[in-house]
C-alpha cells in the first residue's frame, strides 16, 4: 500500500498543531479539503488516527504510533529531494544563488559578471526567497549560496546553524510610509516619531531578523504595533500603500520598489542594514567558493579574496 506524502503532510500539520482550523492556516488549504485528506488517509491505513472533539483533534493510539514516524520519514524524504536536486543543478553546472527582496542592489549584476568570469561554464540561476526564510532559502537546503539582509552586528540569521556569513555592503535604512501619511512630506523622518505607528513586519517565525526590521532595540521597550504581516514585497507594498502600516526598508528600496501610493524617506537614529553573502560550508563545492570570492571582489575590491570565515577548500581532483 501507498501512501500519498502530501496525506502524511497534512496529517503531521493536525496533530502538531492540535485543531484543523490553525492545520488548515498553516498549510494554506481550506478546513473542509483538510477533513477529506485526513479521512482519506484513515481509510488508506484501516484506522481512526484522531479522536475529535470541540477540544480540538487527539491522535489515538494508533495516530500516536504514526505521529512517532512521520516526521522523520517526511525529513528525509525532503533531505534526499533537496541533495538530488543540488547534484542535478552541479551537472548542469548552475549554482542556485538565493536572494531577499534586492539582493546586494546594483552590485548584483556585477557578483553574477565576476562570477562568470571566473566560472564561465557556470550559470548562477537566482532564486528569491520570501522573508519567511531570512536565510534567502539556504535554510531549507533550496539554495547553494545565499545573498541576505543580517540581522543587528553580533546576532545570527535564523537557522544559521552551520552556516558561514560575510558582510559585503552596509545602507542606510529608510522608512516605507503610505503617500498620504502625514511624516510623508518630510526631508528626514526622526525614529521616535514612528514609535506609535502600526508596521508591516515579517512572520513572526523569523524572531531577530525580524525585531531588527521593527528596530525593537531603538525602541526602549515601547511595544510594536503590528499592522500586517507579509512575506513577499508585493503584499509589502499593498499594504503600506492601503494604509495598514509603515515599514522600515533599505534605501535601494526606493530604486528597486517604487510604486504609486508609497513613499520612502530617509530615517535617523537606526543603524544602517547590512548585506551578507551565506553559505554551508559542509555542503558547499568549489563554485560556491568561487560566488563567495566575486563578492568579496566586487565589495571589497579586488584584493578581497576570503572572508573571516573563508570558504571551504576544493575537493580534492576537483
Amino acid at each position: 500500500m501507498d501512501v500519498d506524502t502530501r496525506l502524511l503532510r497534512y496529517f503531521v500539520a493536525v496533530a502538531e498543531e492540535g485543531t484543523l482550523t490553525r492545520a488548515a492556516e498553516r498549510l494554506h488549504v481550506s478546513q473542509p479539503a483538510l477533513t477529506k485528506q485526513i479521512r482519506q488517509l484513515e481509510t488508506l491505513l484501516g484506522t481512526r488516527l484522531f479522536t475529535r472533539s470541540r477540544a480540538g483533534m487527539a491522535l489515538t493510539e494508533a495516530g500516536r504510533a504514526l505521529a512517532g514516524r512521520a516526521p522523520g520519514l517526511l525529513a528525509d524524504l525532503d533531505l534526499a529531494t533537496r541533495a538530488t536536486r543540488a547534484a542535478a543543478a552541479r551537472a548542469r553546472r548552475v549554482l542556485r544563488v538565493g536572494y531577499l527582496a534586492s539582493a546586494a542592489n546594483e552590485a548584483t549584476q556585477e557578483i553574477v559578471a565576476e562570477f562568470t568570469r571566473r566560472r564561465p561554464d557556470w550559470r548562477a540561476e537566482m532564486r528569491q526567497a520570501t522573508w519567511a526564510d531570512p536565510t534567502g532559502g539556504l535554510a531549507a537546503g533550496d539554495v547553494d549560496v545565499a545573498l541576505v539582509r543580517l540581522p543587528a552586528p553580533g546576532q545570527d540569521l535564523p537557522a544559521q546553524d552551520g552556516l558561514r556569513v560575510a558582510e559585503l555592503l552596509t545602507e542606510p535604512r529608510w522608512v516605507a510610509l503610505p503617500a498620504t501619511h502625514p511624516l510623508a512630506g518630510r526631508e528626514v523622518v526622526p525614529f521616535p516619531e514612528l514609535l506609535d505607528e502600526p508596521f508591516v513586519a515579517a512572520p513572526a517565525g523569523t524572531g531577530l531578523w525580524r525585531d531588527y526590521w521593527l528596530a525593537t532595540a531603538e525602541r526602549d521597550g515601547r511595544p510594536v504595533r503590528v499592522g500586517a504581516v507579509t512575506e513577499r514585497p508585493d503584499d509589502w507594498l499593498s499594504a503600506i500603500a492601503n494604509g495598514y502600516g509603515v515599514a522600515l526598508a533599505p534605501a535601494s528600496a526606493a530604486r528597486f520598489y517604487a510604486r504609486p501610493g508609497v513613499v520612502y524617506r530617509p530615517v535617523r537614529d537606526v543603524p544602517p542594514s547590512r548585506i551578507g553573502v551565506a553559505w554551508a560550508p559542509d555542503s558547499a563545492g568549489p563554485a560556491v567558493r568561487d560566488f563567495v570570492r566575486a563578492c568579496l571582489a566586487v565589495c571589497r575590491g579586488p584584493a578581497a579574496r576570503e572572508p573571516s570565515a573563508p570558504p571551504p577548500r576544493d575537493p580534492p581532483g576537483r
